[in-house]
């Protein structure tokens, strides 16, 4: 997997090639001080995925994203923690803050990875064969599962892509949240951000910016918050 790193300081770029040495998935093909360097690059080559510092002299890593291909993936590694819920919101891999620990790293690289190998010509993707009223029946990797409502935890929105996770299982699958939204039951299921969907059942707690499952913090999106708020509220009375 192809990825170059973009970020203004010399020690924060070496850190990540650092990192990215211990993922034999990823091949580093440049650093790059600024995203007018990253974006010359990008015109001559294909990049699997980058890693995307946002504060940046020029433009910065937000804007940077939002003007390159869908198909190029972005990590942001950023000291900066106010920027999580706008990244998820131009659909970021992940978000990394520094200083980046090796663990929190690794789990962001498989995960682009893995939804790399996804959007490949490799995988076969799948497809809902149907949602009923307690479960839902997808095709996905030559098999057919069926997930039950009460057991899917959220559902991630990526790219075109819709990723369910749920207490067994990880599946893409080739619909977009709203899509699979529209035919979810609502007493259950409720949007909270432009790329995540939850499941009231599974969801502990509330703050202002985000959604707490069992082990799990999620963004949660400005337009969503009152209403979502309020229906959780009323779901715990």
């Amino acid at each position: 997997m192809n990825c170059i790193i973009v970020d203004d300081e010399p020690i924060a770029r070496q850190g990540i090639l650092n990192l990215t040495a211990k993922v034999p998935d990823l091949i580093v093909k440049g650093l790059f001080k600024n995203s007018n360097e990253a974006r010359l690059y990008l015109e001559k080559n294909v990049v699997d995925l980058i890693f995307l510092d946002i504060e940046m002299p020029g433009i910065n890593g937000i804007e940077f994203a939002k003007s390159i291909s869908k198909k190029t993936l972005v990590i942001f590694t950023t000291a900066h923690a106010q920027y999580a819920l706008e990244s998820y919101e131009i659909d970021a891999i992940d978000y990394l803050l520094k200083p980046i620990s090796e663990d929190r790293f690794l789990k962001a690289a498989t995960k682009a990875i893995e939804f790399n190998y996804f959007l490949s010509d490799d995988f076969e993707k799948s497809s809902f064969e149907s949602i009923g009223e307690n479960s839902i029946i997808v095709r996905a990797d030559r098999r057919i599962y069926k997930i039950l409502h009460k057991d899917i935890f959220f559902i991630e929105g990526m790219k075109d892509y819709s990723i369910i996770n749920s207490k067994d299982n990880k599946i893409i699958t080739a619909m977009n949240l709203k899509t699979i939204l529209s035919q979810l039951p609502p007493q259950f299921f409720k949007r909270i951000s432009k790329s995540y969907i939850v499941n009231y059942h599974h969801v502990l707690s509330v703050s202002p910016h985000a959604v707490h499952l069992q082990g799990i913090e999620l963004p949660l999106g400005n337009t969503y918050r009152n209403e979502f708020i309020n229906e959780f509220i009323k779901k715990k009375d």
